[in-house]
């Protein structure tokens, strides 16, 4: 019966063709099942589903949907997740099932991003419509911006802009000082006054694609705006167009991108409506040269004193170097803007750079060869000390306020130079007024370059004058004329501050300590003990100077050093000649001060000068033994600052000159003060304790006030090529210095001179003129004030090197004439219960707290006191393997001073 079942229905008619047609109908019918339906049981049931019209059998399992014709196209079907259900409405079973149908498809994106249908990396793989699609869609942004930003500005007119305006300088009581900046000299020249070649000299150097480009560098703009995203450093504008147009727009110098873009929009709009002659007029016309001049007319004047229309070659190259930058391509230098910017630095740069200048010319074809070598050396320049009202002293304290400014409140040099800013200085004018009337006293009574043109030739004077409790500058002497003496004396000089330098020992020595050669540095440990005043050490001339371990300091040649004092005299208790720390200060001794520092630590010198407010970069020969005694260079405004330290009982304030900026818009800075602890406030009274020794009874008599207390140091330098005083009350401390510089016209070479014979003294000291201006100064600028005293200090350190005992008697070895308390060096007596002198011997005698060495042989008799100015006696004639003493130093009412030998001179060694 199974078998019967299967045979197919028989065909009702028409034979075989009949039969087939039934067969074919019953295919049809599989086929309109949906494909794919084996993707679920619902859709794979077998159980009855209808029947074809040409049959009643059930197909069971046959009415299943037609397999894929593979797996691959099994699995891109699922992946579609597109399979089609079976039948219509009602399922399987339901009607319609015969004529199955897709689903509807999901509603497209407008932007067909990730990617239907893909899958994987292509669905985030963007297609090619959506990529030409943005581009298009960016690039029409950009050209839409572009086209409203070049619709929204205009073409500058450079005769409305690039005015600079005034800034104001007031004195300390607020009344005003001066104006500068307002006053601009620029003259606006057509393009046929502009010199060609100056025209050429800046095409060559600056953009020698002037003439054909479209006025901006894309390069130089994505480099610019990468800074400024990077919060770096902004360039400017690399074409002449684009510089035109930054100094056109001086109203919004701002370092922004939506100030650079409307640059970018200004440059392309000037390159394509203005002509390239006007634009290059307009950039001559517009830019800075220096010296207050803006535009080429002003410069011409400025540096040459004559018409632009007359500059030739070689000048219009050195103008166009100066477009680089005045501050560093002025050879007048530029110091009080910048310590680097020095004349002959300067000189050098823009020489260099003329140099190339006019290289160039001649490669692009402006120049030829033969007029080019026309023009090998600097163009004659002149000074630019030409405005009046900066004239005396006015200058010099402008251009000191003017580097604070630039220095401490984020104030360009270029901001400063457009102006609208008024500064409220330290200054007081009645101090700076007494300072130039003591300065001018001492060189109208004394110095006469007509009568002793050998000697007093070139001689200057600076000073400058710091509130002790502030660090705020008073007053400076900065030369005789700022629009003729180039430079400010009361800062940088060059001049070495001798003497004056060892209060600086002293602190280290009492803050510090000296070190112990039994447990020190080479014991693995740093076993100090600290100084007191009343410690010994050898004041002997041309003493052997140790280092702190014993052994003898040797230069780099492997020579030993021998220590001079002033006039090469010996100072202190023979034979040793040892004398305690307060004298050797009051007598300026070098010798005890020289070993000291090398038993301190010369590291621990220069740590002490600095921590009091001397700069890093004005010590000079710090691994030196010189260096204790003044080879260094600082200015006489932180000498003064240093000094405050000692009188504020150790606490340090940098010296300032600006109290506070206002612009437009309201305050832009305000001087805040930071004091700090340099020194424990005993280190620092005692300190002021000795110094005040040195006034009292010293060197620095001449310093003497009435009803005040002062202390202060004396200085002069190997050579006697400078001298110093510094001093100090409670209120105010002063430097003042003196000198000799051969200054020549271009400030090429700077040389110090000899001061021997100068104002008729044979010596200057820093006690005889320097010191007289301190105290005529002093006298002034303290009236009406009340005379405030130092703090008494307490005893401090351990006294290193104590005298034997019984303690020798004094006998005079030199007398300062109207000397309150004449300097005496005790010697043995005769048939003293101490120790004999010792043998003859071809080595002189070094003592510091370790012991005594012998280095010398017994010392001859002391020559004659000298009296009232007259030389001494000649001394006696030296023991066994000593010299013969000298004749006598002539006296000297103050006191003689100290020398501080130079690293280089020759005459340090044996």
């Amino acid at each position: 019966m199974s078998e019967h079942r299967r045979k197919p229905p028989q065909p009702q008619g028409g034979g075989r063709a009949a039969a087939r047609r039934g067969q074919s109908g019953s295919s049809s019918g599989r086929r309109a099942a949906p494909r794919g339906a084996n993707g679920s049981s619902a859709d794979s049931d077998g159980s009855t589903s209808g029947s074809t019209s040409h049959g009643s059998g059930s197909y069971g399992a046959a009415q299943e949907g037609r397999p894929y014709g593979g797996r691959a196209e099994a699995r891109r079907a699922a992946q579609r997740g597109g399979r089609r259900r079976g039948g219509g409405p009602g399922g399987p079973t339901g009607p319609g099932r015969g004529q199955g149908r897709t689903a509807p498809p999901a509603k497209k994106r407008f932007i067909d991003y990730p990617r239907a249908g893909k899958y994987g990396w292509r669905r985030w793989m963007p297609s090619w419509k959506l990529v030409t699609g943005l581009f298009i869609g960016f690039v029409g942004s950009l050209v839409a911006v572009a086209g409203i930003g070049y619709a929204m500005v205009s073409v500058p007119n450079i005769q409305e802009t690039a005015t600079a305006q005034n800034n104001v300088y007031y004195w300390a009581d607020g009344s005003e000082m001066v104006r500068t900046g307002g006053e601009i000299n620029r003259q606006i020249l057509s393009n046929s006054d502009i010199p060609k070649n100056m025209r050429n000299a800046v095409i060559s150097q600056e953009n020698k694609t002037f003439e054909t480009d479209s006025g901006i560098d894309p390069k130089g703009i994505t480099r610019a705006l990468l800074n400024m995203a990077r919060g770096q450093q902004t360039q400017g504008g690399s074409t002449i167009t684009q510089q035109y147009v930054k100094n056109a727009m001086l109203n919004d110098q701002s370092q922004t991108i939506s100030r650079k873009f409307k640059e970018i929009f200004v440059s392309i709009k000037v390159g394509t409506k203005v002509p390239k002659d006007q634009i290059m007029a307009g950039y001559l016309n517009s830019s800075y040269y220096g010296r207050g001049a803006y535009g080429l007319q002003a410069a011409s004047r400025a540096y040459f004193n004559k018409d632009a229309k007359n500059l030739d070659a070689g000048e219009c190259a050195f103008l166009a170097a100066v477009l680089k930058g005045a501050t560093y391509y002025d050879p007048a230098g530029a110091t009080s803007i910048d310590p680097s910017a020095t004349p002959q630095a300067n000189t050098k740069r823009v020489m260099n750079q003329m140099q190339d200048t006019l290289n160039k010319m001649v490669e692009y074809g402006h120049l030829s060869s033969a007029e080019r070598d026309k023009y090998r050396s600097l163009p004659k320049w002149q000074s630019p000390r030409s405005n009046t009202r900066l004239s005396g002293q006015v200058g010099y304290l402008v251009d000191l306020a003017k580097a604070y400014v630039i220095n401490n409140t984020g104030i360009t040099a270029d901001k400063l130079q457009q102006g609208g800013y008024q500064i409220h200085t330290t200054f007081e004018k009645d101090k700076v007024d007494k300072l130039k009337a003591a300065v001018e006293k001492v060189r109208k009574n004394n110095i006469d370059p007509k009568k002793r043109p050998k000697y007093d030739t070139h001689v200057q004077f600076g000073g400058a004058s710091v509130d002790s409790k502030t660090g705020a500058i008073k007053a400076i002497y900065g030369g005789e004329d700022w629009t003729k003496h180039f430079t400010d004396n009361a800062d940088a000089t060059g001049a070495q501050v001798g003497s004056t330098f060892k209060p600086f020992v002293l602190a280290a020595a009492m803050r510090d300590g000296v070190r112990d050669p039994d447990g020190g540095e080479n014991q693995g440990g740093d076993e100090r003990t600290l100084v007191s005043p009343k410690s010994r050490f050898s004041g002997k001339n041309k003493l052997k100077i140790k280092k702190y371990d014993g052994t003898v300091w040797k230069n780099e040649k492997g020579e030993e050093w021998l220590q001079t004092n002033d006039d090469n005299e010996s100072v202190g208790t023979a034979p040793n000649y040892m004398i305690d720390l307060r004298e050797a200060m009051r007598q300026s001794v070098n010798t005890a001060f020289v070993q000291l520092g090398m038993d301190v630590g010369l590291d621990k010198v220069k740590d002490a000068a600095l921590d009091a407010g001397l700069k890093k970069d004005s010590l000079t020969g710090t691994t030196f033994p010189s260096f204790s005694i003044g080879i260094s260079d600082p200015s006489a405004i932180r000498m003064a600052g240093a000094y405050a330290t000692f009188a504020t009982s150790g606490k340090q304030n940098e010296p300032f000159s600006v109290t506070k900026i206002e612009n437009q818009d309201g305050s832009v800075y305000e001087h805040k003060s930071a004091a700090k602890q340099a020194f424990d406030a005993n280190v620092a009274d005692n300190v002021t304790d000795v110094l005040k020794t040195v006034v009292e009874k010293g060197t620095g008599t001449n310093a003497k006030l009435p009803g005040r207390e002062v202390a202060g140091k004396t200085g002069t330098t190997d050579g006697n090529k400078s001298a110093w005083f510094v001093g100090y009350t409670p209120q105010l401390s002063t430097a003042i210095s003196m000198f000799r510089l051969d200054d020549n016209e271009k400030n090429k070479s700077r040389t110090f001179l000899e001061m021997y014979h100068t104002g008729g003294q044979d010596k200057i000291h820093g006690s005889s003129f320097p010191s007289e201006i301190w105290h005529d100064y002093m006298m002034e600028a303290l009236k009406g004030q009340t005379a405030e005293k130092f703090p008494t200090p307490e005893p401090i350190g351990e006294i290193v090197n104590a005298a034997p005992s019984p303690t020798p008697t004094p006998t005079a070895t030199q007398t300062e004439e109207n000397s309150p308390s004449p300097s005496t060096t005790p010697s043995k007596p005769e048939n003293s219960p101490v120790a004999p002198p010792p043998p003859p011997s071809p080595t002189q005698t070094h003592c510091n707290f370790w012991g005594c060495d012998d280095i010398g042989g017994q010392n001859g008799n002391n020559g004659g006191n000298g009296s009232n100015g007259a030389n001494g006696g000649n001394g006696g004639d030296g023991g066994d393997g000593g010299d013969a003493g000298g004749p006598g130093g002539g006296g000297d009412a103050n006191g003689g001073t100290g020398t501080s030998p130079s690293p280089t001179k020759s005459s340090w060694w044996p």
